[in-house]
């Protein structure tokens, strides 16, 4: 199948999607908004999976601020892979969006917001160990490796994956729900199944709109 026959195919079927993001970045929370408004209008199997920033960005050059953040930023990320192992896959997105939501529209740091979100879930509290512990970076980078596989390490957070054809992105802010969000994702589809189509872009003028 070609990919103009697999962009018609993915909006007229039923569409695997995999979404890979870390939970400390603000612009992959944005996303991941609008991709739970998506879930809600069209046709979509949803999973979710992990990545790192901090994975991503070793051994680069970094300004010393965010290389002091990169070296958080494994916390968060880590308990969700720790907490995924213990308790199965299906923890992964409401894990996600108790962190998310104590991190960035709450402006928790990041082990009051990984204690809280444990409580909010009923989750063993000594799941928060596994932020200071490599143990399961095996997995955790196993996971980062396979959106990185899909797209080349030239990006961000998040990934997406439609039926094996992934992209960066798309970068918004607020995020559009309702229909709004739909034809969103419709074009999405659309520019990612077109033959040689790389990259969309312009300057971001706004931060992240959490509402």
């Amino acid at each position: 199948m070609g990919r103009g026959s697999w962009t018609m195919a993915v909006m007229s079927e039923r569409a695997n999607v995999e979404f890979w993001f870390d939970p400390v970045c603000p612009w992959a929370w944005m996303t991941s908004r609008w991709m739970s408004e998506v879930e809600a209008i069209r046709d979509v199997e949803l999973t979710w999976s992990v990545m790192s920033l901090s994975v991503l960005n070793e051994g680069r050059d970094l300004p010393e601020e965010y290389r002091e953040l990169m070296e958080r930023a494994w916390g968060p990320v880590r308990v969700i892979t720790a907490a995924r192992l213990a308790h199965g896959d299906t923890v992964i997105k409401p894990l996600y969006d108790a962190m998310g939501t104590r991190i960035h529209p709450g402006g928790q740091d990041y082990a009051a917001a990984i204690a809280g979100a444990l409580a909010d879930l009923g989750l063993p509290a000594e799941l928060a160990q596994a932020a200071e512990s490599d143990t399961h970076d095996a997995e955790l980078r196993a996971s980062h490796a396979r959106a990185i596989d899909l797209v080349g390490d030239d990006v961000g957070t998040p990934v997406i994956a439609v039926d094996g054809v992934a992209f960066f992105g798309p970068v918004m802010s607020p995020a559009p729900k309702g229909e709004a969000a739909g034809r969103l994702w419709d074009g999405c589809v659309l520019v990612a199944g077109t033959p040689g189509f790389y990259e969309l872009k312009r300057s971001r003028t706004v931060g992240p709109i959490f509402d």
